[in-house]
């Protein structure tokens, strides 16, 4: 998968994810991003550790995939995220 194709899905995967799991962020749209493209590569990784598949492209599964990781990293990023 090209670059450009992992910053798109990373921008709906990361969009999505902010929609589904709301809240205050230390970061803003930036940091959503990358923790839409952190999640589509986390979870394209677990998901052929466990046997689902990957994230190959722009698709329903891919996006699916993409947005469970970014969902976990989302959550794991505001629960070990300090502000001052």
């Amino acid at each position: 998968m090209g670059v450009l194709t992992w910053i798109i899905v990373g921008l709906v995967a990361g969009g999505l994810a902010k929609a589904l799991h709301p809240g205050k962020d230390p970061g803003g749209f930036f940091v959503t991003i990358l923790i839409g493209i952190a999640g589509a590569v986390v979870g394209g990784w677990l998901s052929s550790l466990m046997g689902f598949g990957t994230v190959d492209g722009f698709n329903i599964g891919s996006i699916f995939i993409a947005i469970l990781g970014a969902v976990l990293l989302l959550f794991l990023y505001r629960k070990f995220s300090t502000r001052a």
